[in-house]
């Protein structure tokens, strides 16, 4: 059975750190580009960061960039969101996903996982 699981989450002081994991169990996460998603309560659901899969190109959302970095170890089937200086609106439930593409960031949905918890808050 297909599973994705995150993990890494929790509370952090802004400017903190945190690093989230995402393990894949089931499917070779290495057949997919991976996304990372973000809902703060009251608002839509955001696209975070993608990294595809045949040459690890990344692309990150505005609200994010030059503080996170996505990554992935295709030997270990997981994909990281390392995020620095973080901000209250960064605080949201963090969900990753695989997408049904390999090379670019635009195919559907093919697995999701529970999600992670960020608080980002003093």
């Amino acid at each position: 059975q297909a599973q994705l699981v995150e993990s890494g989450g929790g509370l952090v002081q802004p400017g903190g750190s945190l690093r989230l994991s995402c393990a894949a169990s089931g499917f070779t996460l290495g057949n997919y580009a991976m996304r990372w998603f973000r809902r703060a309560p009251g608002k839509e659901r955001e696209g975070v960061s993608c990294i595809t899969s045949s040459d690890g190109s990344t692309n990150y959302a505005d609200s994010v960039k030059g503080r996170f970095t996505i990554s992935r170890d295709n030997a270990k089937n997981t994909v990281y969101l390392q995020m620095n200086s973080l901000k209250p609106e960064d605080t949201a439930m963090y969900y990753c996903a695989a997408l049904r593409s390999r090379n670019h960031c635009l195919g559907t949905i093919a697995s999701w996982g529970q999600g992670t918890q960020v608080t980002v808050s003093s």
